[in-house]
């Protein structure tokens, strides 16, 4: 319920100001295409395409997440519906993502028969979306004991799937990466941006990551489009594995579909605050890069990358006061 200030009913605003003020807004939208989208063309919608993530993390961590006290005898029924849901919400976002990309407008003479291509292809993609779940789930179950194994502060895994930031990131960029793979637009980036909001972790659905992957702390990193992960990957708060240089053409414009993000083989470990640079840098299977590198060059497996080391200096503090450190 909005409350209002007593006594005001809005009967102090100028009209004739509002009006300028909605003939100004119009005038704007009007002039700048870039930030309107009215009927050219279909478009997803964020917020079905964030309600078809929460029912996939239902399927990925059932119990956890969504509805409570599922049984054994329950389960089948459970899962029969929740993928029916989550098919007949996924196949409109996809078809509209579809629509979009080939930029199908309302009233077009082909409109009817380019929109059926659309649907039917919608509905294949989703078939396909679907029958890879199963792989997903293994991959995130890896990734769940890949956190208990790398955090003494872990407890038990039921703490990481309920707490850890790094596996929420996780789990949105594998399920946006399948969608990615099979070229859907539009929406694996929602999903991605949307777990980047939430968890401060920025992972292209792009990105190639391997088995038994985890992100520590979380806050910070950012894994470029073209990265490669390999398998037991480890790292922390503040990597970033970005782009060294955009290559342009002949008439400047930035090229697209260059491997521009490092590879790190299997095995490494990335500490906090670390950068690695560039699509043709190669981190080699067992290396580990210490906290703070900046490193553009490729590093041959079971290296260890230090940084210069710090001249760390002390002296006492005179204003400090008196305490009792007793706890």
């Amino acid at each position: 319920m909005v409350e209002h200030l007593p006594g005001f009913d809005g009967s102090h605003l100028h009209e004739d100001r509002i009006e300028q003020s909605v003939g100004r807004i119009a005038e704007s939208i009007l002039g700048e295409a870039r930030t309107r989208h009215m009927s050219a063309a279909y478009l997803p919608h964020r917020h079905e395409t964030l309600e078809v993530l929460e029912r996939l993390t239902w399927l990925m961590f059932p119990g956890f997440v969504g509805p409570r006290g599922l049984s054994t005898s329950e389960l089948r029924e459970h899962v029969d519906g929740v993928v029916r849901d989550i098919a007949a919400r996924l196949v409109l976002q996809v078809s509209a993502a579809l629509r979009y990309q080939e930029n199908i407008a309302r009233g077009a003479p082909d409109f009817a028969q380019r929109s059926y291509h659309c649907d039917r292809r919608a509905a294949s993609i989703v078939e396909q979306y679907l029958a890879r779940l199963p792989e997903v789930r293994r991959l995130l179950s890896l990734d769940v004991q890949a956190a208990y194994d790398g955090d003494p502060a872990a407890e038990h895994t039921d703490e990481i799937i309920f707490s850890y930031p790094g596996l929420r990131a996780v789990t949105i960029h594998r399920l946006a990466h399948e969608l990615h793979r099979l070229e859907v637009p539009l929406l694996p980036r929602i999903m991605s941006e949307h777990a980047h909001s939430v968890t401060g972790i920025d992972i292209h659905p792009g990105a190639r990551i391997g088995e038994s992957f985890f992100i520590d702390h979380g806050t910070g990193v950012v894994i470029g489009a073209t990265a490669v992960i390999g398998a037991h990957c480890r790292i922390y708060q503040g990597v970033t594995l970005g782009a060294k240089s955009f290559p342009k053409d002949e008439r400047g414009r930035l090229k697209r579909g260059t491997k521009r993000h490092p590879t790190l083989e299997d095995h490494v470990i990335v500490y906090a605050g670390a950068t690695i640079l560039g699509g043709d840098t190669l981190i080699g299977a067992g290396s580990v890069i210490s906290g703070g590198v900046f490193l553009t060059q490729s590093v041959p497996p079971g290296t260890v990358v230090r940084g210069p080391k710090v001249d760390v200096r002390t002296r006492t503090n005179p204003e400090t006061p008196p305490a009792n450190y007793a706890i």
